[in-house]
C-alpha cells in the first residue's frame, strides 16, 4: 500500500499542509488504496494562524518505503529566520537519508527551505513562493532555483510554489499514480476545475483580471471559463446579464483591461496548454475544447 505522510513542521502555514492532504483524501474516498500519515519533530506543534494540533507521532516513528511520498510544507518566515530552524540535526539527516532511499520528498512554498538544510537541493532544479526565491538562492547556493514555476520535479524531490499550488502539484503526483480521468474525479470534488500544471506560470488567467467588483462581469468571466468551446457570442453573453452588447463590450474592458475576445484568447491558450500535456489527445481534440473550429487555428494562437 502507498504511504503519503506529512510533516508537521512549528508554526506550519494551514493549506500548505491542509491542501495536499485533503487532495489524497479525497482520492481515498474515490478509490485510491493509500494510508495518509502524520509526523513532526515537535512536541508540541501550533500553525502560524494560532490553531494549535494534537499528538502528532514523531517522525522517528514513521515506516517509509521507496516509492513512498513525504510532504514538507510551508512555515512562517520568522521561524525560517530564527536561531530554532535547523536545531535538530537528526531530523534533517533523516530528511536526507529519505532522499537517498528513494522516497518521493515534496515540499510546499517554504518548505523547500527544510529540503534545502537537508542538502537534498545540492545540484538540483526547484523552486518556492515568489516571495523567497531570492532567499532560497542566498542560503543553499547549490540549489539551482527556479522562478516563477508552480513545481518542480527533479528525480524524487519535488518542489512547489506557495499555498495553493501544493494543491496542483498533489493533483499531478495524483495523475502519474492513477491517470487522469482519475484525477478529474477528485479535482471536480474538491471543486477544483482548472488544475494547472509545472510549465504554468505563478500567475493565473483564472485569477488575474479578476480584481474588480463588477457582479455581471465575473458573472460572464465564469460562464466563459466553463464553456470554451461553445460559440459564445457577445450578443449571447449580454442577453445572458441583460445588457446590451455594446454596453457589454465597453464595461468588460473597463473592469479587466481586456477586450471580450482578448480575454477568450488568454483562456483557450491556458486550457490549451493543459491539454497538451496528455499523450491521447490531438491537436483537433484539443482545438474541439478549446473553442476553435480547426487545429491550425489552435496552432497560431499557441505560437
Amino acid at each position: 500500500m502507498l504511504t503519503v505522510a506529512f510533516i508537521v513542521p512549528p508554526q506550519v502555514e494551514l493549506l500548505d499542509l491542509a491542501g495536499p492532504a485533503q487532495v489524497f483524501t479525497e482520492a481515498k474516498s474515490q478509490g485510491l488504496n493509500a494510508a495518509i500519515e502524520f509526523y513532526s519533530f515537535h512536541d508540541v506543534n501550533t500553525s502560524s494562524a494560532g490553531i494549535a494540533f494534537g499528538t502528532i507521532k514523531n517522525y522517528k516513528e514513521a515506516n517509509l518505503k521507496a516509492d513512498d511520498f513525504l510532504f514538507v510544507p510551508g512555515t512562517d518566515h520568522d521561524y525560517l529566520r530564527s536561531p530554532q530552524f535547523g536545531n535538530d540535526e537528526s531530523f534533517f539527516r533523516w530528511l536526507a537519508n529519505c532522499a537517498v532511499n528513494k522516497i518521493n520528498i515534496c515540499s510546499v512554498c517554504t518548505g523547500a527551505f527544510f529540503l534545502g538544510k537537508a542538502g537534498v537541493l545540492d545540484n538540483r532544479e526547484c523552486t518556492t513562493h515568489w516571495r523567497r526565491t531570492d532567499e532560497l538562492k542566498s542560503r543553499f547556493p547549490k540549489a539551482k532555483v527556479l522562478a516563477d514555476m508552480l513545481y518542480v520535479k527533479s528525480d524524487n524531490i519535488y518542489t512547489s510554489a506557495g499555498i495553493s499550488a501544493g494543491i496542483d502539484l498533489a493533483l499531478a503526483i495524483l495523475e502519474d499514480i492513477k491517470g487522469p480521468q482519475f484525477v478529474h474525479k477528485v479535482a471536480r470534488g474538491l471543486v477544483v476545475y482548472h488544475r494547472r500544471d509545472q510549465s504554468h506560470s505563478q500567475k493565473s488567467i483564472y485569477l488575474d483580471f479578476r480584481n474588480h467588483i463588477n457582479p455581471k462581469i465575473h458573472e460572464v468571466q465564469d460562464f466563459l471559463i466553463n464553456n470554451l468551446a461553445e460559440e459564445n457570442s457577445i450578443e449571447a453573453l449580454a442577453e445572458m446579464i441583460a445588457m446590451s452588447p455594446r454596453n457589454l463590450s465597453r464595461v468588460f474592458k473597463e473592469s479587466t483591461g481586456l477586450t471580450i475576445v482578448e480575454y477568450l484568447t488568454e483562456l483557450r491558450r491556458e486550457v490549451a496548454k493543459t491539454l497538451l500535456n496528455n499523450p491521447d489527445y490531438t491537436m483537433d481534440y484539443i482545438a474541439s475544447q478549446c473553442g476553435f473550429k480547426t487545429a491550425r487555428q489552435l496552432q497560431r494562437i499557441l505560437k
